[in-house]
């Protein structure tokens, strides 16, 4: 078998001469200075010829201008193809474009906002679903009750996991401060369903988390049973007497002060 050998053409010299009808092209189209030095040229086919030129302006750093030149077969004239501003090494370039859904992000929905929910989400499940004895009995009571999808295994086990890691779980500076867990407090009420194994709803109106999902291992101050400590006794200050007085009769002393014995000193 035998190579095929493409052959390639020379870049035409007229084409490649013409770096002021490109400079000139490029400057028409950018502020006056910013299409800098020639930094080399590029040919695309016969008598096709693209010029590069450095981009001054501190916007586009690493950017370059190209400029397609051109002539007709047998003709003399240069002429302008085609002039653009493209991206080169290290060129700041935007992110790569993304659906709005997956930009998306917890907290960004506001009021009038419409979040359309895939046929396919993962997270939801069919209505008439099948359930066997392990499963979410809340489920079947909602069929036929206007609800076309529940939530599906994946949906729980998302929600959970977000849930007990969140701000409303155990691993939070309050939970760990709490004199008990939600679980043995009054205030919990738990979910329906295969959920009410591990969360409930805090509805105690003084607490930080009323109206929200909390774990049962999560906890606060106002814990329904939160033993209310005594308050300290305060000791009394010691009274003193400074009006009465008593007589203290003075012992007699070892030394007898009347002697005249010399003591072996001056």
């Amino acid at each position: 078998m035998t190579r095929t050998r493409t052959r390639v053409s020379p870049p035409d010299q007229a084409c490649v001469a013409a770096v002021d009808v490109a400079r000139a092209a490029a400057e028409e189209l950018a502020r006056p200075g910013e299409p800098g030095e020639h930094l080399g040229y590029e040919a695309e086919g016969d008598r096709i010829v693209t010029h590069y030129f450095a981009c001054q302006d501190r916007a586009y750093r690493g950017w370059r201008w190209a400029v397609t030149v051109t002539r007709a077969s047998r003709a003399k004239n240069v002429t302008v193809s085609e002039a653009v501003l493209l991206p080169g090494t290290g060129a700041m370039l935007a992110p790569e474009w993304l659906p709005w859904s997956e930009r998306l992000r917890p907290g960004d929905l506001g009021v009038g906002d419409l979040l359309p929910t895939p046929d396919d989400d993962d997270r939801l499940a069919p209505g008439f679903t099948e359930a066997g004895d392990d499963s979410d009995h809340q489920m079947i009571f909602e069929y036929g009750l206007g609800r076309a999808r529940v939530l599906s295994a994946i949906g729980k086990d998302r929600a959970a996991r977000r849930w007990h890691s969140g701000e409303h779980g155990p691993h939070t500076p309050i939970a760990h401060a709490a004199p008990a867990q939600c679980s043995t407090c009054g205030f919990y009420w738990l979910l329906a369903g295969g959920l009410r194994q591990e969360f409930g709803v805090c509805a105690n109106e003084y607490a930080p988390d009323d109206g929200k999902v909390v774990t049962a291992d999560h906890g606060c101050g106002a814990h329904s049973e939160a033993a209310v400590m005594p308050p300290p006794v305060e000791q009394a200050m010691p009274i003193l007497d400074d009006l009465g007085f008593d007589l203290i009769e003075e012992e007699a002393g070892s030394v007898d002060e009347s002697a005249t014995e010399e003591l072996g000193h001056s």
